[in-house]
């Protein structure tokens, strides 16, 4: 009776001893998968800060000498802003002014250099050209919301213009011209990204909107390690 029961539980042990095996295969390959996306995730967001302070500092040493004299403004996001609206568009206008057609000859050369690199080739997604009104109505419309969406689109797309009938740009290569048509954007925000007095965006600051620095034109660069940290995020929130 004895033997019986011996043989039922041996083979019982040595079940249960294979299942504990399995599951500690199991748990040691889903720590692996757990390291690896986290490694993989620590990998993006070093690439990522690595080219935004690699891309700031460019930018910022081309165009040390110029921020005062275009009134120019770099931010850490790798936007830089023409800030002087007098110097950009009459009020209500889309046609660039002569003035700031000189300094947009001046200044493309200059950017190009920088984001053209090769080091950047397969860190940059999109240039964005983006136009900013401030929320003063241009029209006696019934939505002034939409009339500042056209003219900014409108002042965007002509910068965009004016660029592409440069000499300068029409001496780059076919694959240069090719990045570029791929990269840059024209988008009008309308007032939808207005400024507070201290440059902060005044959704989030919560402040009086500031009408003359709320005028502006931006160039903003958007890299690729920026989507993929977007995903990142995303994947964390799932």
């Amino acid at each position: 009776m004895a033997n019986k029961k011996d043989n039922f539980w041996i083979p019982y042990a040595d079940l249960m001893t294979v299942l504990m095996v399995v599951f500690l295969f199991i748990s040691i390959a889903y720590m692996g998968l757990v390291q690896y996306k986290k490694n993989n995730q620590d990998k993006i967001f070093k690439e990522y800060k690595a080219t935004k302070e690699s891309l700031y500092n460019d930018l910022n040493k081309k165009f040390r000498n110029d921020f005062q004299q275009w009134n120019l403004e770099l931010d850490k996001d790798l936007s830089i802003k023409f800030t002087n609206p007098q110097v950009l568009f009459d009020d209500g206008k889309s046609e660039i002014t002569p003035k700031f057609k000189l300094i947009l000859t001046s200044f493309f050369p200059k950017y190009l250099s920088i984001i053209l690199q090769e080091k950047y080739k397969n860190k940059i997604a999109e240039i964005r050209i983006e136009g900013h009104t401030n929320n003063i109505p241009i029209h006696e419309t019934d939505d002034p919301y939409i009339d500042n969406i056209k003219l900014s689109q409108d002042r965007s797309r002509n910068v965009l213009q004016f660029l592409r009938s440069l000499s300068y740009y029409k001496n780059l290569t076919a694959l240069e011209e090719q990045k570029l048509q791929f990269w840059i954007t024209a988008n009008g925000l309308s007032y939808g990204r207005t400024l507070d007095s201290n440059n902060n965006l005044t959704y989030l600051s919560k402040r009086i909107i500031d009408n003359q620095k709320s005028r502006r034109v931006e160039f903003k660069i958007v890299t690729t390690s920026e989507l993929l940290v977007d995903e990142v995020l995303k994947q964390m929130k799932e």
